[in-house]
């Protein structure tokens, strides 16, 4: 059983490194959240299937959860809050986007891994609340650098915003605060989140 989880946890770690490819030849797609966080969850995935493999010593549940949430996050955004990817431009890997192994196969998988095979008396009920202060250090690090370098990409035309629920430019600040306070409440809300993907 541990050859199969440990080859389960070798293709999810190639699914990132893969899926992440394309920053290495344009560093500023290391903006986009997926990339930073597919990355080193290709990372501890490799370790950890390495580990199970050699009945070594797994990464820390705190890192694997941590980043199993980022998962679904990226998941969840990029279904709910992003335009579909265009085939004509996102690049292909034997016929599958790359963008896919970020946003739907690495995540799904992540998830199976966590379900099915890590122990979960591991992890401890507190490790949420520190699993979510990346989020608001991610934001302060993209308003910082869209202020530093505001031509500086990834984004259409050179704009520093990754994200269009971001971009402080088209937004302005009090657009912003809106906007972000009502996604908290819709992502918050299935059911909305639903509403919002089909009938905005």
């Amino acid at each position: 059983m541990r050859f199969i989880v440990a080859l389960w946890r070798f293709a999810i770690a190639g699914f990132c490194f893969v899926g992440t490819y394309e920053a290495w030849s344009k560093p500023q797609f290391w903006v986009y959240f997926t990339f930073q966080t597919g990355f080193v969850l290709g990372i501890v995935m490799l370790w950890s299937g390495a580990a199970t493999l050699l009945k070594g010593i797994q990464p820390p549940a705190w890192l694997k959860g941590c980043l199993t949430v980022y998962a679904i996050v990226t998941a969840l955004v990029a279904f709910f809050l992003t335009p579909p990817d265009d085939p004509a431009y996102v690049p292909q890997v034997i016929g599958i986007m790359t963008n896919t192994m970020l946003h739907k196969i690495a995540p799904i998988m992540a998830v199976i891994d966590f379900v099915l095979f890590d122990p979960h008396r591991r992890f401890r009920w507190h490790y949420m609340f520190s699993w979510l202060a990346y989020f608001p250090a991610y934001l302060v690090f993209v308003l910082a650098r869209a202020a530093i370098w505001p031509g500086s990409g990834p984004a259409a035309g050179g704009s520093p915003y990754p994200y269009d629920f971001i971009n402080l430019d088209a937004l302005g600040w009090q657009g912003f605060v809106q906007w972000n306070r009502r996604g908290f409440c819709t992502r918050a809300n299935p059911a909305s989140l639903h509403r919002r993907r089909w009938h905005a």
